[in-house]
């Protein structure tokens, strides 16, 4: 019962140090609301807080709106990031909606826990569990964190936006490196969109 406590008041004074809103200016205030509530929900699974990873689908494939943001030193990084190709049936480069129903292909909302790393089809990749009912599914799914052709910045030079994964997270591949480095095991990452 104490370690629980002492867990839960240690997430805003990591929180506060510089904090998040702090450490990330440049994602809506609304959606890193809902991702430090997310913190605070699952914090018995999350038992690394320094970097808090945040996907804003409600921006454009062709901008970056992944952020790494290190919550301890008070610093983001933006990527470029692709969504599912179910969540986006006209090819837009917009995200449409959410889904975690098995085979839709589309991306999921809500709080990820990272997993172990691992070597797949698409290189070094990174194991999701999905923490909240709109991603329950996402071990089921295989829905992970890796590398894509179709997630490289030229994608956007050419079409104007990124291709589309079948749910994934899937980054350019001279950005996973950085991904899978700074979003070890333990970590939380939580996709969703400011206006819903």
């Amino acid at each position: 019962m104490i370690a629980s406590a002492m867990a839960v008041l240690a997430i805003p004074a990591v929180a506060r140090q510089p904090g998040l809103a702090t450490a990330a200016p440049m994602i809506d205030p609304r959606l890193a609301d809902r991702a430090l509530a997310a913190l605070f929900r699952h914090h018995r699974h999350i038992w690394s807080r320094d970097v808090v990873a945040i996907a804003d689908f409600g921006l454009p494939s062709a901008i970056p709106r992944f952020f790494l943001v290190d919550i301890v030193r008070g610093t983001t990084t933006a990527l470029l990031v692709a969504h599912g190709k179910g969540s986006d049936p006209d090819h837009s480069g917009m995200l449409q909606g959410f889904s975690d129903a098995v085979g839709s292909a589309a991306t999921s909302e809500g709080a990820y826990l990272t997993g172990d790393p691992y070597d797949g089809i698409h290189g070094p990749s990174r194991r999701l569990i999905g923490l909240d009912p709109g991603n329950a599914h996402a071990e089921e799914r295989a829905i992970v964190i890796h590398s894509a052709w179709y997630a490289n910045p030229d994608m956007v030079a050419k079409q104007g936006k990124l291709g589309r994964s079948d749910g994934c997270f899937a980054f350019g591949e001279q950005d996973i490196a950085t991904v899978l480095a700074r979003l070890g095991k333990g970590r939380m990452l939580y996709a969703g969109r400011a206006d819903g």
